[in-house]
């Protein structure tokens, strides 16, 4: 199947497309005996990614993000006489410290970064803990950071470069919601997990701020399903874990997990 022949069965919309145009090219290397990767992909991006492999017969291949559970991750394609013990990642990590008297976010960290006129896509995961925060990106960057983040928020950093293994990624914080809807509908099961109206939902996945499964949706009815992710902007994130049957009142009960 030729690279025009892949993008017309998998891409969904232009820029997914040449998304996964730059994902071909690299498979492509790694087919020439090259060792290729693409730059840190968004979940959504990931899965994208995914399909085009799948696709394309699955090379070899490896999703990495500096630790297990890493949301942002590259796409490393091996050529045939590499092993995947023998892969090293194209990125570092960072740890920046600052006065713990000072609440910083993911959000200070992205500003201060992108402020040094850098690219999303060079920039891993950001894991912002008490006066500490570790931030992958990719190793031609490490230096350029390491001298000119000096401030994040109303901080003052000190950065230093560190071991991928010393990586300390914040535990998550989930909230359990043991609710009942009156149907598995998106709008229904999204009201639930965060905690809004249902009319309130509707808006927001018409708005096109909502997510299922890291791919945009925009239908309110949608049926939905154990193990289904939902996203929304500005509200976080959220997982229907179960649904348990009917209650004596005929609704669905549900156990959602909410990101704090």
């Amino acid at each position: 199947m030729t690279k025009t022949e892949l993008l017309n069965k998998v891409a969904q919309g232009p820029e997914e497309r040449q998304l996964l145009a730059r994902v071909c090219d690299q498979m492509d290397h790694a087919g020439r005996g090259t060792p290729a990767c693409t730059p840190f992909l968004s979940t959504a991006q990931q899965e994208a990614a995914g399909r085009l492999i799948a696709a394309a017969g699955h090379p070899r291949h490896l999703f990495a993000g500096g630790f297990a559970d890493a949301e942002r991750k590259v796409c490393a394609f091996l050529p045939d006489w590499q092993e995947e013990d023998g892969w090293e990642p194209p990125y570092t990590a960072l740890r920046c410290r600052w006065q713990s008297g000072d609440k910083l976010t993911h959000r200070d960290f992205l500003g201060a970064i992108l402020g040094q006129g850098l690219d999303r896509e060079k920039v891993g995961d950001i894991l912002v803990g008490d006066g500490v925060c570790d931030i992958l990106v990719f190793q031609e960057l490490g230096p350029y950071l390491l001298q000119n983040l000096t401030g994040a928020g109303r901080a003052r950093l000190r950065a230093e470069e560190i071991p991928l293994e010393e990586l300390r990624p914040p535990e998550k914080q989930v909230k359990l919601i043991h609710d009942t809807v009156s149907s598995l509908r998106l709008d229904a099961v999204l009201a639930s997990g965060f905690s809004t109206g249902r009319g309130k939902a509707a808006d927001l996945i018409a708005a096109g701020k909502v997510e299922v499964n890291h791919r945009p949706c925009l239908k309110a009815d949608r049926a939905v399903g154990e193990g289904d992710i939902f996203t929304c902007r500005g509200l976080g994130k959220c997982v229907l874990r179960e649904v348990k049957g009917l209650s004596k009142k005929g609704r669905t009960m549900i156990l959602l997990e909410r990101y704090l």
